[in-house]
């Protein structure tokens, strides 16, 4: 995924400064400067608000700018370059007929194996396009056999003549840096060793770890927060600091034209994230938002060995609503290029989503252990051979006289002998040596920063943003208003987030007009608008996907997933490409994020397991992600200030996990006593009331003597509930809250277990895979000698109505639970 600030967009080697006039002309107005995605723009888009540019999309198009896929204005459905090349349902296999007006593309008798050093027939042995290229065996293999014009052969090897001269900066230094990926080396530019992905931030070059299309939502979401940065002054610059960079930062920008372009195979063209993707840039266009995100479809027809039907992938992506479709042959250098540059200028000028399907080859097999003669024919690969981009391309320019074949095949070799002694060169690189070293990108924690992060937006909000403040509250400030819910706290944090957070968004399902399906939202929207609190449409993968290209657009995004059961339709959205962003850029990008979702069990008179989820393990298990759950009003709000802060200094990934049970409880040991509810602090206690990630909170009941019990959630409540009744009977407890799920307070678990030398894990998810697990894990790791013992809810989904208590932990269950391990 890169977002292009111009027409065909920079590459690595004209921005290392070489002359590419002589084969690919320079679209006028292109910039070969793109902007830089470490430093992003911190303002806030609007992400709701339809521009009141945007045309109506009842009106017809412009001239020939059919969403089916007619041809744009001035087009000329015969020549390549039109959207039209290909009808439907025709096979994307075979090339375009349409004619660019140049040579017999067949050329002065070149074939396959004057190109590729060593080729052999495929119908000869060692068939399906294998080639002996450089780096493929001894020296014997390497030499490289290059015709004359008068059709004698010489050969060059690693001394001679052709060895010697050097390959320009841009091409070698591109070179480089794909063979430092395919050797893990640490010096590879992008993921530093950590895996083989493509990327460069000052091209504005995201790494992608995945190719099923898992980046595309994040693609959509980083072309809606663009448009709307760009729309704030009609030129695309706000001034601002990066998200967490502190005061000194330079404002960044997008250039005013910028887009997005991503990129994906005919086989994921099928995978939910591509139809989520799709479907969203097209749901929002049919909104009258803009989206100028540019999807390409490269289609060589297989999804490794599965083929993909004949006309489907053509059908499938014609038929997206909203999406304008273009269609070349990618092995006609020049129609592809052209239609590129047209898909590209139609997205810029309108601002629109539109699909590039390009028709390719795919030479060899789809990795080094599949061979693809196992389920193609002989005559099909060769025919891919003849269809090789290079070699169509070497015919173009030899037919259109600007070289010979002869000296193209020299070039050849010349780059190949190059590229071998590159890779003789990266070989010898270091590599990562140490644990330290590999996950030091994965999540930086900065707690000293992130506390005066949290100091900073506290004496904002009592000084220069007070009077904002007051009316943002409509002169009823949350710590006036008594003791508040969990609910009413959260919602409280929120609006003191957006007031200090100019780049921050809040949406989800049913977050804006409903204000959520509890009411945590509520009346955010009527205080800061619609641009910045708003509802989406009904898809997790697209919800978090919009909140991962806004974040790395710039932006603060805080999606709401309405149940935790509903995010497992869409947790590789974490898994996979948020937790992934800065490890695998070594920190030059990254996608800050809260992520609220309502979960766990509990609801009195509300079941089933999707609205009782208690399965947390997937979040616990992604690296670097941190998890949090409040339980009580006063850590619910002090939480979340610490989640946005740490998101905005060092780009965490949070999710903020809210017990729905919780929300508006307001007693603790007997009706009316209020002892569930908390004060919600004034500025100036923020300070002194922050919690940092990865800090449990002690409560002490008795003598705090004879027992420590670890929980969070649900279990704070009922194993307070359970440490009274304990009391009761003289037993001294520590209730010790976790609060924070991923990382675990590890150092406070075992000051508080050592204090006792009993210890309770009270967890409410499963016995399995659990979060006691983890707690238990954490306690034997560190050397914990005590007695230890667990109480878990069942191996079970959450069943409807009072069955529930036969699988979930109950109060009685923690009482006879501290009562046995007392009792050893």
């Amino acid at each position: 995924m890169a977002t292009s600030p111009s027409a065909a967009g920079p590459n690595a080697a004209t921005a290392a400064g070489v002359d590419l006039t002589a084969l690919e002309p320079t679209p006028a107005g292109s910039n070969p400067a793109a902007p830089d995605l470490a430093e992003p723009n911190p303002a806030a888009p609007d992400l709701a608000e339809p521009s009141p540019a945007a045309p109506d999309l009842a009106e017809p198009s412009p001239a020939g700018s059919d969403l089916a896929g007619a041809s744009p204005a001035g087009s000329d459905p015969a020549r390549a370059g039109s959207a039209e090349v290909s009808p439907a349902g025709s096979d994307l296999a075979e090339p375009s007929t349409a004619d660019l007006a140049r040579p017999d593309p067949a050329g002065p008798d070149l074939a396959a194996s004057d190109l590729v050093p060593n080729a052999r027939s495929a119908d000869g042995p060692g068939a399906a396009g294998t080639a002996a290229l450089p780096g493929d065996g001894g020296p014997e293999r390497f030499a490289a056999t290059a015709r004359e014009a008068d059709g004698t052969e010489r050969t060059a090897g690693p001394a001679g003549p052709v060895a010697d001269r050097p390959l320009a900066p841009g091409y070698a230094d591109a070179a480089r840096d794909v063979l430092r990926g395919m050797v893990a080396s640490a010096r590879e530019p992008i993921a530093g060793g950590r895996h083989k992905v493509f990327g460069r931030s000052d091209l504005a070059v995201v790494p992608t770890t995945s190719t099923i299309a898992s980046h595309l939502p994040r693609a959509v979401g980083m072309g809606l927060a663009v448009e709307r940065l760009r729309r704030l002054d009609g030129t695309g610059r706000r001034t601002g600091v990066r998200v967490g960079s502190g005061g000194g930062a330079s404002p960044a920008s997008w250039p005013p034209d910028a887009i997005v372009v991503c990129s994906f195979g005919d086989a994921s063209v099928n995978h939910a994230s591509a139809t989520a993707a799709l479907n969203t840039a097209g749901w929002y266009d049919h909104t009258g938002l803009r989206i100028p995100v540019l999807f390409v479809c490269e289609d060589n027809g297989l999804g490794i060995s599965v083929r993909s039907p004949r006309g489907w992938v053509e059908a499938t992506l014609r038929s997206k609503p909203g999406i304008r479709y273009f269609a070349a042959d990618g092995s006609d250098l020049l129609g592809a290029y052209a239609v590129a540059a047209e898909a590209a200028a139609w997205v810029r000028r309108h601002r629109r989503p539109a699909v590039l399907h390009l028709s390719t080859v795919r030479l060899m097999g789809h990795a080094g252990a599949d061979v693809e003669t196992a389920y193609r024919s002989a005559a099909e690969i060769g025919a891919d051979l003849d269809r090789d981009p290079l070699l169509a391309t070497a015919r173009l320019l030899v037919g259109a006289g600007v070289a010979t074949g002869a000296d193209l095949l020299a070039r050849y070799d010349e780059i190949g002998w190059r590229v071998r002694r590159i890779a003789e060169e990266v070989l010898d690189e270091p590599k990562l040596a140490d644990p330290a070293e590999v996950v030091a990108p994965l999540a930086p924690r900065r707690p000293v920063r992130v506390a005066r992060a949290v100091a900073d937006a506290a004496a904002r909000a009592a000084g220069p943003g007070a009077a904002a403040r007051a009316e943002a509250f409509g002169g009823k400030l949350p710590e006036l208003a008594g003791p508040l819910t969990l609910a009413q706290s959260i919602n409280a944090a929120l609006a003191d987030g957006l007031l200090d957070h100019p780049q921050m968004a809040v949406f989800g399902e049913d977050v804006g007009a409903k204000g959520g399906v509890y009411g945590v939202t509520k009346g955010l929207r009527e205080r800061f608008g619609a641009a910045r609190v708003f509802d989406t449409l009904l898809d997790e993968t697209s919800i978090l996907g919009l909140g991962l290209g806004a974040g790395l657009a710039g932006m603060l995004p805080v999606p709401e997933i309405q149940y935790l059961a509903y995010l497992h339709n869409a947790e590789d959205q974490l898994r996979g490409e948020a937790a992934t962003m800065q490890f695998f850029s070594r920190g030059a990008f990254r996608n800050p994020m809260v992520v609220r979702v309502a979960g766990l069990a509990y609801q009195e008179g509300f079941g089933g397991h999707f609205h009782n989820d208690n399965s947390v393990a997937v979040l616990r298990d992604i690296p670097g992600l941190v998890v949090a759950v409040p339980a009580r009003p006063d850590d619910a709000a002090p939480m979340l200030r610490t989640c946005l802060a740490s998101a905005a200094v060092d780009g965490s990934v949070c999710v903020f996990l809210e017990p729905i049970a919780l929300y508006h409880t307001r007693d603790l040991h007997s009706g009316g006593d209020g002892e569930w509810l908390a004060e919600y602090a004034e500025p100036g206690a923020w300070s002194s009331a922050h919690v940092p990630v990865g800090r449990a909170r002690v409560y002490g009941v008795g003598s705090a003597e004879d027992i420590t019990i670890i929980t969070f959630g649900n279990g704070v409540r009922l194993s307070l509930r359970a440490a009274a009744a304990l009391a009761d009977e003289g037993v001294g407890t520590r209730v010790v809250d976790l609060r924070w799920l991923a990382p675990l307070p590890v150092a406070d678990l075992i000051r508080e277990a050592t204090a006792t030398g009993r210890v309770l894990v009270v967890d409410e998810t499963r016995r399995s895979g659990g979060v006691g697990e983890g707690v238990i894990a954490a306690l034997v790791d560190a050397g914990y000698v005590g007695a230890a013992r667990r109480v878990a809810a069942v191996d079970s989904f959450v069943p409807l109505g009072p069955a529930a208590r036969q699988v979930l932990v109950s109060e009685d269950a923690i009482t006879q639970g501290a009562r046995t391990l007392l009792a050893r």
